[in-house]
């Protein structure tokens, strides 16, 4: 029944293509004609006492019913439509309207600028190719209703004043075409609107992921560059630490000690952007849990920070995933953000969310900083929109929505009521769902 309402639901509510909510919108005018045809035929013919075919009639709106049942049925099923498809949905109103007026007075009837309404919903959803079709189907149909047609059986106060009832006619005709448009037409102009306006936001995320490809790069290509050096300056650690007098003295050598654990942990930030710059999947994949992913995080920042790391869990039922290293830089760069602002206290709180196929993983990062300006929120996650007023800043934030948005997920930011800022990300956990493969010894493991 829900999936039944989206075919009445108003166009503010997503329902995937254009083409698709055309289709929807066709049905709906289909219904409105089967509707206001069958009250015509009842006011015509009992309150007129104009005596009508009732048979051929009420042929009409039932295989509009019918086609109508059938749309539906594929509208659940679909998510899109050809050209030539709404060219056939919108003949068979054409040919609807057109065995109505046969059979109700042809040519001579004023309902026939209905036709027009068929014309001008053809040209805001068809291409002029299709357009023009329909337009020359609907002059063939006028054409054919002139000269060939069922009279009108007028009632005798009619019958010697027949342009009156035509002038009735035609008025509450041009009301009715006027309603119509309005709402109809508007409502497709609407669908056209948020198609421009979605294919739009789909060229800034290629020109943003373009950025985020040089910058991949740049960062990679940095990496390698860093490689060396930095191996030669472990191998020169390693030699001062064999020196008697530094080894004799212990200032020198704790200092040394922290040395090398710092140069250990530049290596292991060089080597993560080296393999996320990589299929990192396809190399060596870590099988850990979701419990034990974050906590492999929250481990590594609670020895670097000065004050609280606080951590709520709400993960109901651990599971197994492929750990991305990625993700884990994305994940350290928003808690870093938060660290700089509120050094005294992050909390971080982590839930599944039941969404989806597999469900989402929900992380969110709290600090209690001065928060975002209202002017930055909503360009946050755009490059070099920076929050705290560097020049180049701004790309810490950028990465992570680009990343988070490439795994299928979804970033929010806001500033909370009691002061601070919140930070969180939704990861579809089926990008990090672990399938082991038939004979796979690390399958036990995890």
């Amino acid at each position: 029944m829900d999936r039944l309402i989206e075919l009445f639901a108003p166009p503010g509510l997503p329902r995937g293509s254009a083409s698709r909510a055309n289709v929807i919108l066709l049905t709906q005018l289909r219904w409105t004609a089967v509707f206001g045809q069958l009250a015509t035929i009842v006011i015509v013919s009992q309150a007129l006492g104009v005596k009508l075919q009732l048979a051929p009639l009420l042929l009409a709106p039932l295989l509009l019913i019918v086609v109508n049942l059938a749309s539906a049925s594929v509208v659940l099923r679909r998510r899109d439509f050809t050209q030539g498809e709404l060219f056939s949905a919108l003949m068979v109103d054409v040919i609807a309207l057109c065995w109505q007026l046969y059979h109700s007075g042809g040519a001579t009837n004023p309902f026939t600028f209905l036709f027009l309404l068929q014309i001008v919903i053809a040209a805001v959803i068809l291409d002029l190719r299709w357009s023009s079709l329909v337009a020359i189907n609907a002059c063939l149909c006028m054409l054919l209703l002139t000269y060939f047609y069922v009279p009108l059986q007028l009632p005798e106060r009619y019958a010697e004043r027949p342009f009156e009832l035509y002038i009735y006619g035609s008025l509450f005709c041009f009301v009715l075409a006027a309603v119509l448009l309005i709402v109809f037409v508007a409502r497709l102009d609407f669908t056209r609107r948020e198609s421009d306006a979605k294919l739009a936001a789909l060229r800034q995320q290629a020109v943003e992921e373009d950025h985020i490809i040089r910058m991949g790069l740049l960062a990679s290509g940095a990496a390698h560059e860093l490689g060396t050096p930095l191996s030669s300056i472990s191998v020169i650690l390693g030699d001062w630490a064999r020196q008697p007098g530094i080894a004799e003295d212990p200032d020198l050598a704790a200092d040394l000690v922290d040395v090398r654990r710092e140069l250990a942990r530049c290596k292991n930030i060089v080597s993560g952007i080296l393999m996320s710059a990589g299929e990192i999947r396809g190399i060596d994949p870590a099988v850990t849990t979701l419990r034990g992913f974050l906590s492999e995080i929250l481990e590594e920042w609670r020895a670097r920070m000065p004050g609280e790391l606080r951590f709520i869990d709400r993960i109901a039922e651990d599971r197994s995933i492929v750990a991305d290293p990625g993700l884990r830089q994305v994940i350290g760069n928003v808690i870093d953000n938060a660290v700089e602002v509120s050094p005294a206290l992050v909390i971080i709180e982590a839930w599944v969310d039941a969404a989806g196929d597999h469900g989402q993983l929900v992380l969110t990062v709290s600090d209690r900083g001065p928060g975002f300006a209202p002017e930055m929120l909503p360009r946050v996650g755009q490059p070099y929109a920076s929050t705290k007023g560097r020049d180049g800043g701004g790309l810490g934030l950028f990465l992570v929505v680009n990343v988070i948005r490439k795994l299928g997920g979804k970033v929010a930011v806001d500033n909370l009521a009691d002061g601070g800022a919140r930070v969180q990300l939704a990861i579809p956990l089926a990008t990090l769902a672990y399938e082991p493969r038939k004979g796979d010894d690390t399958a036990g493991a995890a």
